[in-house]
């Protein structure tokens, strides 16, 4: 037996790690994620997602479901700080190219049993404007 080294340096997100209770995924920088690619939130139904920041920039949008509509809000990220998306909260990921991102979540957790919300032009100029804050 040997010890596996996973690693992951493409765009986007790859589950580098999965087993029958969690997974762990490394997530960079891909178009949707840039301030000006991002138009949709998520959410996973079943399961929390955990999220570690290793470098880069990452602002981590969130939404509310408040009176039929969305209360938008964002948070930073600190690197090495472990960032708890409860199951059920809409969410995305705003990044710099440069980010580099540790996810952990149940590793049931997919399109089955998460949903995907497109944005508004509305929500978008929302997000983007939250995210600007951080970014600079």
């Amino acid at each position: 037996m040997k010890i596996q080294v996973l690693e992951f340096s493409g765009e986007g997100m790859n589950r580098v790690y999965e087993n029958e209770k969690w997974m762990v995924g490394v997530k960079n920088w891909k178009p949707a994620n840039d301030i000006t690619g991002i138009d949709c939130v998520e959410r996973h139904n079943q399961t929390d997602e955990l999220f570690v920041l290793l470098s880069g920039t990452c602002v981590l949008v969130y939404a509310n479901e408040v009176n039929g509509g969305l209360e938008f809000d964002a948070v930073k990220m600190e690197p090495f700080k472990v960032y708890n998306i409860p199951r059920s909260l809409w969410h995305n990921t705003v990044t710099t190219r440069d980010v580099k991102l540790i996810l952990i979540e149940d590793s049931s957790t997919g399109m089955a049993n998460s949903d995907v919300l497109n944005l508004t032009k509305k929500q978008i100029e929302k997000v983007q404007s939250l995210a600007k804050q951080y970014l600079g």
